[in-house]
């Protein structure tokens, strides 16, 4: 009964992670410097998940739920905008002069996944409540 539980805890986990990456993509969706200052537009990070839970005590809850496996970089295309005036526009010469690298993130396509992200989560709470009523019942009736 527990380990329906762990299971519904570790979905939680992971769509918090989730959704705090897609949260960070909205928020730095116009970003084209780094933290030092540089010219380095960010890249749309992604949540990987992995079936089972590896910090689990036990063989059979390491294959129950799920985790985060990794945050990876989505390696498509940067925007590109014609703005020859601005500093950081690329040089004559280049095949895209006078355009500057934006961001690959699509603001339609991350509140998409945010709503995937936040029915999981509620969904993850739903099973949660569930088996703790059951549990709750199960001990109503041996007392």
């Amino acid at each position: 009964m527990y380990g329906n539980l762990d299971v519904s805890v570790s979905g939680l986990i992971a769509q918090r992670t989730r959704l705090n990456t897609i949260a960070a993509n909205i928020a730095n969706r116009d970003a084209i410097l780094d933290a030092d200052g540089n010219y380095s537009p960010y890249r749309r990070r992604f949540t990987v998940f992995e079936a089972g839970n590896p910090s689990a005590s036990s063989r059979a809850g390491r294959d129950q739920g799920v985790h985060v496996s990794s945050i990876e970089l989505d390696q498509s295309e940067l925007s590109k905008r014609w703005e020859p005036t601005s500093p950081y526009a690329q040089p004559p010469g280049t095949p895209d002069a006078g355009y500057v690298y934006y961001p690959n993130i699509d603001p339609a396509t991350e509140m998409v996944d945010g709503l995937d992200a936040q029915r999981a989560y509620e969904a993850n709470i739903a099973a949660a409540e569930a088996t703790k009523a059951i549990v709750a019942q199960a001990l109503r009736l041996l007392s």
